[in-house]
């Protein structure tokens, strides 16, 4: 097991500037997710650190090792292709087996090997079947096995359950996390799509369109905690509040055009935070508490009328039209089969929340 640092990684394409001076440390024996949106150099990164692709200057490193000119097959680095790329004639033995026949290794070895690797990603049952009659998870499976098979010391998966439906994603979802316990190998997982990157990761960077990263945490920091609107609104579902900072009394405020001034929990005070400048109030949907009653005690209170209700099983999501024409989303758990409080189309609510539950961004 070893990092990957990638320092100062600049890449073009046919004259589009792709990367620019890039720095990101990916540490060993992580599951490590890259999160942006298409077109922002996720792929060219894995591409790069995989050997597919060359830098226009900056080096990548495996471990102390600088591999930025090594060819591929003298990497310590295997791929997963979004299309899994498998020899559709072949059995899924032969597919596996196919590199290390390549490289001439026993056949003995090579029987054992296979069999080994195939059980570690639940396809014993299916060893001699060929690709064709395989169904879409047992395809991406084996695209796994034939890229672990060599015990690579990092893993790149690219988008590599684009072409599952949501709940076979959800499951092979967790079969990469076992996975990637048992191996103990640095896995890099690129993906636009927010909730399998923080289901799946130990950490994550979030690249915005620029193809710059904003942030680097755990899941927890960077939905929680996003230093930025571009994360807050990306991972996840969020509300955007624009407004005013402001100093009342030493009580740090955010003052929003026709909506009222709020008090705001800031652990640490930011440079940027001065009276008077534009900033960004970000609540995410479950942190409000809605309610047709209005509640005595509260300070942080808006009001608004429902315009569309969205069920979802476990939870309900509510789209509230407030007194200044902004609609915000807030989500309720479903806990009760026969709910007290019965919410309706065109019903008035008041929406509650408490100022921990705030992020602060600048504008």
């Amino acid at each position: 097991m070893r990092s990957i640092q990638l320092k100062n990684i600049t890449k073009s394409y046919q004259g589009d500037l792709i990367l620019e001076s890039l720095n990101l440390t990916i540490p060993e024996g992580k599951f490590f997710a890259l999160l942006g949106p298409s077109g922002c150099g996720k792929t060219t990164i894995l591409r790069l650190i995989g050997g597919f692709e060359t830098v226009d200057s900056g080096a990548i490193f495996l471990g102390d090792e600088n591999i930025t000119h090594k060819p591929i097959n003298q990497r310590r680095v295997n791929t997963v292709f979004q299309s899994y790329a498998l020899f559709p004639h072949m059995s899924v033995f032969e597919n596996v087996a196919y590199g290390m026949k390549v490289k001439g290794v026993p056949v003995d070895e090579i029987q054992e090997r296979v069999i080994k690797v195939l059980r570690s990603v639940h396809l014993e049952s299916h060893t001699y079947k060929h690709i064709k009659n395989l169904s879409g998870g047992q395809q991406q499976r084996v695209a796994l096995a034939r890229a672990i098979i060599n015990e690579p010391e990092v893993l790149l998966l690219d988008e590599p359950l684009a072409a599952l439906d949501s709940r076979l994603k959800e499951k092979v979802l967790i079969e990469l996390i076992e996975l990637q316990d048992k191996l103990k190998t640095t896995f890099i997982y690129v993906t636009h799509d927010p909730s399998e990157a923080l289901t799946v990761a130990d950490q994550m960077a979030i690249m915005n369109h620029d193809g710059i990263v904003e942030q680097i945490g755990t899941p927890k920091e960077i939905y929680e905690f996003p230093q930025s609107s571009f994360v807050a609104q990306f991972v996840g579902n969020t509300n955007i509040f624009v407004g005013i900072y402001q100093e009342i009394e030493g009580q740090p405020s955010i003052d929003i055009p026709h909506l009222g001034c709020f008090s705001i929990f800031i652990p640490r005070k930011k440079e940027w935070m001065i009276p008077g400048k534009q900033i960004v109030m970000s609540i995410r949907p479950e942190k409000f508490f809605i309610t047709k009653k209005e509640i005595d005690g509260f300070s942080h209170r808006l009001k608004g009328v429902v315009e569309a209700i969205v069920y979802h099983g476990r939870s309900t999501q509510y789209n509230i039209r407030l007194q200044n024409e902004q609609l915000v989303q807030v989500f309720e758990q479903n806990e009760e089969h026969f709910p007290q409080q019965v919410i309706d189309y065109d019903n008035e609510l008041y929406l509650y929340w408490q100022k921990e539950n705030v992020v602060v961004v600048e504008r």
